[in-house]
């Protein structure tokens, strides 16, 4: 019996991992595997409910320390209610972004943050998923997609070109800080090519 695995997708708003990570997740069930697919912020009641705080209205609505707070209550949410039980019955789960995402937009790119998240991490998370994967594409053809989706969920995009290029910097230096679980994926490609790369890792 394969064992079940936690396996997350991170990169920059528009890179294609939620198409992609609905795709594998698909790859999994067809081999036979019982597959919970979810999603940060969100993934539970109560973290879809602070998702809208976070995702929505002026960019600086909350300050970076705020947003570290509520990115981690909704991370713990998700965490008892969704994930952890799932992996207890016997289900790999499939994460559209986790903690990695709030260790690069929050502590990479809002100040010298990155030991509180750390912290909070450590102190109230205390998992790393198995595997995960980083598409990594190019910051203005991400950005546009990312805005032409109208999702009403665009108070990151609204942050500008500059900080999608920091947002990529900070995956890449990720990526290659933990090459134990992380693979780098290229998104400059077509949604196939890309899935079958993923799949192969299956």
């Amino acid at each position: 019996m394969t064992r079940p695995r936690f396996i997350t997708f991170e990169g920059i708003d528009g890179s294609g991992k939620s198409t992609q990570s609905r795709r594998f997740a698909d790859h999994l069930r067809a081999q036979g595997q019982d597959v919970v697919l979810t999603r940060e912020p969100g993934g539970s009641p109560g973290a879809e409910e602070i998702r809208q705080l976070v995702l929505t209205g002026d960019p600086d609505r909350w300050s970076a320390e705020t947003e570290i707070l509520l990115f981690t209550a909704s991370r713990r949410d998700h965490l008892e209610k969704t994930i952890e039980p799932a992996l207890a019955s016997g289900q790999t789960v499939i994460s559209d972004r986790f903690a990695d995402s709030t260790r690069v937009y929050q502590g990479a790119t809002r100040g010298d943050l990155r030991n509180m998240v750390d912290q909070l991490h450590t102190l109230m998370i205390g998992r790393e998923p198995d595997l995960t994967f980083i598409i990594d594409m190019d910051p203005a053809t991400a950005l546009e997609r990312g805005l032409a989706r109208k999702s009403g969920e665009d108070r990151f995009e609204d942050f500008g070109l500059s900080f999608q290029e920091t947002l990529r910097h900070g995956f890449l230096a990720l990526a290659h800080a933990h090459p134990e679980r992380c693979v780098l994926i290229d998104g400059n490609r077509t949604a196939d090519q890309i899935a079958s790369e993923i799949a192969a890792h299956a």
